[in-house]
């Protein structure tokens, strides 16, 4: 993996916490916080100016910046929720550029287990144990935090297991 297992483990224990509250607020309310993201964005720019060089640091900025044009974009073209535009954007620079084919499978195969989870307990009876989640009565509308917040999470274990030395 192009990500360094010393900063994929010193970005989990603050991005964990992150990615597991979006995928309960985008299943609970259909919505990922302004708060989240914010939190997400500002633990990279602490601990980002400390983990890597200036240089990427500032190329993993960048690519923040990009994120969200390119999300505010699919937002207002009906593609993508606000709210998952904003958390792909603050989760883009934890993400190393040499690890994009790998994220983007990892992205696939985490969509599809949130999806058949999701819609797998939403018709038994486990559904009882959170009724009045909005995520259950929305239709063809998917809470994308539910597989954008453990995609996050997952590449950072990866990293911290796997990553460059």
């Amino acid at each position: 993996m192009a990500i360094t297992a010393a900063q994929a483990m010193w970005f989990l224990p603050f991005v964990l916490p992150i990615c597991l509250y979006v995928a309960f607020t985008d299943m609970a309310q259909m919505r990922i916080t302004n708060q989240s993201v914010i939190v997400l964005a500002l633990v990279f720019i602490v601990l980002g100016l400390f983990l890597m060089p200036f240089e990427i640091y500032l190329w993993r900025l960048a690519a923040m910046v990009i994120v969200l044009i390119v999300g505010v974009i699919m937002n207002a073209a009906g593609a993508l929720g606000a709210g998952d535009a904003k958390f792909l954007a603050a989760a883009a620079p934890f993400v190393a550029l040499g690890d994009l084919r790998l994220l983007m499978a990892l992205f696939m195969a985490t969509l599809l287990a949130a999806a058949v989870a999701h819609k797998g307990v939403k018709y038994t009876p486990l559904r009882n144990l959170a009724p009045h989640w909005t995520s259950w009565e929305q239709g063809k509308k998917f809470p994308m935090g539910l597989a954008l917040g453990p995609v996050l999470a997952i590449y950072l274990v990866l990293g911290a297991l796997y990553g460059a030395r």
